[in-house]
């Protein structure tokens, strides 16, 4: 099993780009998938994006399509969620997780990081 630390957060502008990152320890980082989660306060934890273990296929949800990028570097063990023209509504929690299966349900992820905190203002 990994252990996963995201770093990054911050408080930023609207329209204001970050990067996230999620360090990841254990041998076997490059084979398993990892996603990046979000949970705004009184909302329930939903999907951002996702990327398989090789990097050559990447997943988003329909409402960061276009203006996040997420990317890995297994010599690094590092997975990155670029984050472009962020809004007021992106504002919330970060989590990065992995999962062995090709799934976008939190339920199904095994590891889970402590989370990072976005917050952009109007």
């Amino acid at each position: 099993q990994v252990q996963l630390v995201e770093s990054g957060g911050g408080l930023v502008q609207a329209g204001d780009s970050l990067r996230l990152s999620c360090a990841a320890s254990g041998r076997t980082f490059s084979t398993v998938n990892v996603a990046w989660f979000r949970q705004a306060p009184g909302k329930e934890r939903e999907f951002v994006a996702r990327i398989t273990w090789n990097g050559k296929n990447t997943y988003y949800a329909d409402s960061v399509k276009g203006r996040f990028t997420i990317s890995r570097e297994n010599a690094r063990n590092t997975v990155y969620l670029q984050m472009s023209s962020l809004k007021v509504e992106d504002t919330a929690v970060y989590y990065c997780a992995a999962s062995r299966g090709d799934t976008t349900t939190p339920g199904d992820f095994s590891s889970w990081g402590q989370g990072t905190q976005v917050a952009v203002s109007s």
